[in-house]
């Protein structure tokens, strides 16, 4: 059997610690990566390699990715997991949030994916799959920034599924709903600027996010089952909603978008 190469970013804590650990159970070499690789100690102990690796930084990335190759001479799996969530109302939001929004949900994943698909197509086999969010689907108040950056990826991976068809490589999407992790709580930190006072509900609303985001929070697990699922079927779904609350939320996809406008006015104004 060969011996199979992936490597996952962010995965320092939540979904990507997750996903690198069901990997290695089923003795893929793996390349766990981090900004801090003092975060992956444990996940070294347990036999990945561990590299550091912030995805804004070009040459890391490409770094990176030479790092798998050179060790391994091959990667077949690529798991862009790394991201944070920007929260707020839009025009509260800095153009200097809306840039590192999309520099590390976005444009990450574009550097590493330049880097990892000349091998991959050289080989005719490989998979990258982008960690999105059915946000990326589904906007509501307040995620405007969060929710761009995962349809801009959503956008760039059906373009690039399409391109590397033809050399055998997959391009898959998984789009969580609410997880249980520190998620939410790294993004109510992330609304500490200046605001118009315009919104406020939006914020009271942020601030409540984590209580009520648990009420349909699957485990990271749960998510990391559906990667490794997605990186090792021989014909991947394009797409893979993970959690009820991420397949009912799609589901208003099909609602009329005066609808839900009507529908996000209303509870603004129960909210005020």
């Amino acid at each position: 059997m060969p011996d199979y190469t992936v490597l996952v970013t962010g995965a320092s804590s939540g979904i990507g610690r997750a996903t690198a650990e069901a990997f290695r159970d089923e003795e893929w070499t793996v390349y766990a990566t981090a900004r801090d690789p003092d975060d992956l100690a444990d996940l070294a102990e347990r036999g990945c390699e561990t590299v550091e690796l912030d995805v804004t930084d070009p040459e890391e990335c490409k770094a990176a990715i030479e790092t798998v190759v050179e060790g391994t001479g091959r990667i077949d799996a690529l798991v862009n997991n790394a991201g944070f969530a920007q929260f707020g109302a839009v025009e509260d939001v800095p153009p200097r949030r809306l840039h590192r929004q999309f520099d590390v949900n976005v444009y990450g994943p574009h550097r590493l994916c330049r880097w990892a698909l000349p091998h991959m197509r050289e080989a005719e086999r490989g998979t990258v799959v982008n960690v999105s969010s059915f946000l990326g689907r589904v906007t509501i108040p307040g995620t405007g920034p969060y929710a761009a950056s995962k349809a801009a990826l959503e956008s760039m991976s059906d373009a690039l599924r399409a391109e590397v068809d033809a050399y055998d490589v997959d391009v898959v999407l998984i789009e969580p709903g609410p997880v249980s992790t520190q998620f939410s709580e790294r993004a109510s930190e992330e609304v500490d600027f200046d605001r118009t006072g315009a919104y406020d509900y939006i914020y009271d609303t942020i601030e409540d996010r984590g209580a009520l985001a648990d009420l349909g929070a699957i485990p990271p697990a749960e998510v990391a089952d559906t990667i490794l699922h997605a990186a090792t079927c021989s014909d991947p779904q394009p797409r893979y909603p993970v959690g009820e609350v991420a397949k009912a939320g799609l589901l208003a996809r099909h609602v009329p978008d005066r609808w839900r406008d009507r529908a996000f006015g209303l509870i603004r104004r129960v909210l005020e």
